[in-house]
């Protein structure tokens, strides 16, 4: 990831509609799991915390994160978040946490089986595991680049590595599938001109606040249903 876009993400990382869609989906997706139980949650390239902080109310939370200035700011507030990099740093005990979370992680390691089986060490047998990754390789774009990505991923071949990490899964959606028709003429438009920039410019305040609305419609589908298509994949699996 670029000095560059690592300063925009501190700035929009709780503002930006997508953000703000994507954690209204990943919230019912653990609200549905969890079932009002309480739990520990360990986030993995947890970034500043934007996911781990909207989480206090379902357990207790840690984070890991191997850029300095993104775990300088999560621990500023308030937050336990400690310095490590997948695959060979876990920061609880192994077997510690109820609920693992890679969110838009494994597609910046080289190993991503590798990284998939130190969140398996760090779960408790049966714990879950909820993994979101960027969808199809022809949205490849300069967006991907400034953020040094490796890969994207199909639903498929998504399951298919965390199968090989020895999990079991639950349930797998693509989601960010209401606005993908735009989302996908912007990406495509880029890559024919040549742009190598990062998307992560938040549009005026009526219309995010419109777009981040949109997106978090899909938390009432994505827990129970597989969307067709969509920016991102979900999966959900267990130890």
């Amino acid at each position: 990831m670029d000095a560059a876009y690592t300063a925009v993400h501190l700035e929009e990382d709780r503002r930006h509609w997508y953000f703000r869609g994507r954690l209204a989906v990943l919230r019912a997706c653990l609200r549905a799991r969890l079932a009002g139980r309480r739990g520990r949650i360990l986030e993995l390239g947890c970034g500043s915390g934007n996911v781990l902080e909207a989480l206090g109310d379902l357990g207790e939370t840690v984070g890991m994160e191997v850029d300095p200035g993104l775990l300088a700011a999560a621990r500023a507030a308030g937050l336990d978040v400690r310095p490590g990099a997948l695959p060979d740093d876990l920061v609880v005990p192994p077997g510690w946490a109820d609920v693992v979370l890679l969110l838009d992680v494994i597609e910046h390691v080289d190993d991503d089986v590798a990284a998939l089986a130190a969140a398996r060490r760090a779960l408790a047998p049966g714990g879950l595991l909820l993994v979101t990754v960027p969808a199809y390789r022809w949205l490849w774009s300069g967006h991907d680049l400034a953020l040094g990505h490796r890969r994207r991923y199909t639903a498929r071949e998504l399951a298919r590595r965390v199968e090989r990490a020895g999990f079991r899964v639950a349930h797998r959606s693509y989601f960010n599938t209401l606005l993908f028709p735009g989302i996908a003429l912007v990406r495509l438009g880029k890559r024919l001109r040549g742009d190598t920039r990062h998307d992560l410019r938040r549009p005026p305040a009526p219309l995010n606040r419109l777009l981040a609305a949109v997106f978090s419609l899909e938390g009432l589908v994505v827990p129970r249903v597989s969307l067709p298509f969509g920016t991102s994949v979900l999966l959900i699996a267990h130890r």
